[in-house]
């Protein structure tokens, strides 16, 4: 197993997907699973996490697989319009990749960078305004910016 380095004196084993696993996964998805995609699969579909792709980028390169930022953002972005994952626009320079498909919300922690999902049931948005003729409404996504209590009392 590969292992990622956290800092100069901590290394953690680099949780990765199976090829198969990832291969049928990006099937399903109607994706065609080449080298590059299943390296990056191997390292994003873990599990329910929210990475940008400049983490994405780090994980691969971890894992001993070697890819291109541009094949990353490439790769991302078809990944995010087949819907294997989602698009989480915390602000116009920082995009996160949310695994986990189901229908939530989430808290972006400013301060940390770090976004957590909320459960739709904890932050209920309904009745939703009627959408404008000709349109639906397809999904409501809610981002609660939030802080340390000791940067917001500065």
């Amino acid at each position: 197993m590969a292992s990622y380095t956290l800092s100069m004196s901590e290394t953690v084993p680099l949780p990765m997907l199976g090829e198969d696993e990832a291969a049928r996964r990006l099937r399903d998805y109607d994706i065609l699973p080449t080298q590059q995609r299943l390296q990056i699969a191997q390292v994003l579909l873990t599990r329910d996490q929210h990475l940008s792709a400049e983490q994405v980028l780090d994980l691969v390169n971890a894992s001993g697989s070697r890819v291109s930022k541009a094949t990353v953002y490439n790769t991302l972005g078809l990944f995010a319009q087949k819907g294997i994952v989602r698009e989480v626009n915390v602000d116009p320079s920082r995009v996160f990749y949310d695994t986990n498909n189901s229908l939530h919300h989430h808290f972006y922690n400013i301060d940390s960078g770090e976004l957590l999902d909320i459960e739709p049931s904890q932050m209920p948005v309904n009745p939703l305004p009627e959408a404008p003729e000709g349109s639906v409404v397809e999904s409501v996504e809610v981002i609660v910016r939030i802080r340390s209590k000791t940067a917001a009392a500065c």
